[in-house]
């Protein structure tokens, strides 16, 4: 049998990227835990496009494009759970007779939907699309949203109090960042993907995802993985302070939260954010 090239060495024989672009890229994948091909196509060294012809010819399936225009009957979407579609970027794409074809960002995620197509007695195929092809889908087909074209500084607020949440709004706002607020964990887990925040800032104690839960959604996905996210808790107990940071958020404000101290540690996110994109 055939050995798989690597897929930094299909990218190397094609010219795209050299063979010190690869050994810096590796590094920069594995201090960030990132997939290499991710790395290439955030830095700029690759498009999508690229990469998804790449990851095609290492495990020989097609490619498919643009296929966030069509319609997606709702009997469809359910054999693969947004949740699940989310997390593994995946995209039911067509039903024929036992035969269910997928769009999938990364071959290696293809088994979790083969597994869920089990139960129903199918049989996948999957299809490769670029990572911004398969948000786009599952934004427009499964959270009814369209997502953010601008990349102007933008916050998301997770916060479920009314008060609260109209008071970091204004005073972000003010700032000249674009506000976005959701009232509990679910919601910003979607938002976060679809409307590609630069920073989150979330309650502790929130519905259906609470602070912890919703910062380990985002840990799944690559394109939320890096987002700065500060937590916000009515506690101002050292340990608890440091659980926080132990679990690997950017910051964490106590309640009351005063809006010198929300702007500083938005500013000093977004600066970080900024220097981290930098790197290479």
């Amino acid at each position: 049998m055939t050995k798989k090239k690597l897929i930094g060495e299909l990218f190397i024989e094609s010219g795209l990227i050299t063979e010190l672009t690869l050994q810096r890229a590796l590094a920069r994948s594995r201090r960030l835990n990132k997939k290499l091909g991710t790395t290439l196509e955030e830095i700029e060294l690759i498009t999508g496009d690229e990469l998804a012809y790449a990851l095609a010819n290492q495990y020989g399936c097609k490619v498919i494009k643009d296929f966030a225009r069509y319609t997606f009957a709702g009997e469809l979407l359910e054999l693969i759970p947004v949740e699940v579609a989310m997390q593994h970027l995946l995209f039911p794409l067509k039903l024929e007779g036992k035969k269910l074809a997928i769009a999938v960002a990364d071959p290696l995620e293809a088994p979790v939907a083969t597994n869920l197509a089990a139960e129903h007695g199918l049989t996948v195929y999957p299809f490769v699309a670029t990572r911004r092809d398969i948000i786009v889908a599952i934004a427009r087909h499964y959270l009814g949203k369209e997502p953010a074209a601008a990349r102007e500084p933008t916050v998301l607020v997770v916060e479920d109090s009314t008060l609260l949440q109209t008071m970091m709004a204004d005073v972000l706002t003010k700032e000249g960042y674009k506000v976005l607020v959701e009232k509990d964990g679910m919601e910003g887990y979607k938002s976060a993907l679809a409307d590609g925040p630069q920073v989150i800032v979330t309650n502790r104690e929130i519905p259906k995802l609470n602070g912890y839960a919703l910062f380990d959604a985002l840990q799944n996905i690559p394109e939320t993985r890096n987002i700065p996210v500060i937590l916000v808790s009515g506690s101002s107990d050292p340990e608890e302070e440091a659980r926080a940071f132990a679990k690997g958020f950017f910051d964490y404000i106590a309640k009351p939260v005063k809006e010198v101290t929300l702007v500083t540690r938005v500013k000093r996110a977004f600066q970080t954010a900024e220097r981290e994109l930098a790197l290479l």
